[in-house]
């Protein structure tokens, strides 16, 4: 997709799972960065298991591709001037995300961050906070880490690489 930022134009990847977090970091992207003609690729990876009930590849698969249709159909409606993709990729998280955002030109990759929990603050960082740093410190696109506010607060904290909770009233 070599010409697609030649003509102003952006790719817009978001990093979606099962999660509500996914939701908001995807509704994120589509009102804050997402402009007319863009490129949305909602990017979900199931990772690699040794279990064998999730070696079924009927319901992991099948569960993967709904989430992934339901979400872009969202986009869709959403915003239909910007144009929606969703991948369903088998690898290590971490891996994946950087080599798809390599591989397919991401101009912008969006991913969610969880609350941190109180057991959390304890043990240090979970992984998906390890996951939000490592795509931050090492995608080669602009990378937003983007987690709703609760408790009333309103908005979104956001970080990058220069900016680190930051509170976007929007």
């Amino acid at each position: 997709m070599e010409g697609f930022e030649r003509y102003g134009k952006k790719r817009v990847m978001v990093v979606v799972d099962h999660t509500s977090n996914s939701k908001h970091a995807m509704l994120w992207a589509l009102t804050h960065v997402a402009n007319k003609g863009d490129l949305v690729t909602l990017l979900h990876i199931v990772s690699h298991s040794t279990n064998r009930l999730s070696e079924m590849p009927s319901d992991s698969s099948s569960s993967s591709s709904f989430l992934a249709n339901s979400l872009g159909y969202l986009c869709k409606a959403s915003r239909p001037e910007v144009e929606v993709e969703a991948l369903v990729i088998q690898g290590p998280k971490l891996e994946t995300v950087l080599s798809q955002v390599k591989k397919l030109e991401a101009s912008v990759l969006v991913v969610p961050q969880k609350k941190p929990s109180l057991f959390g603050c304890f043990c240090g960082t979970n992984s998906s906070e390890q996951l939000v740093e490592q795509c931050i410190n090492h995608a080669d696109c602009c990378t937003i880490g983007v987690r709703r506010q609760t408790n009333g607060m309103g908005g979104y904290l956001i970080n990058t690489r220069w900016q680190k909770n930051f509170w976007l009233l929007a």
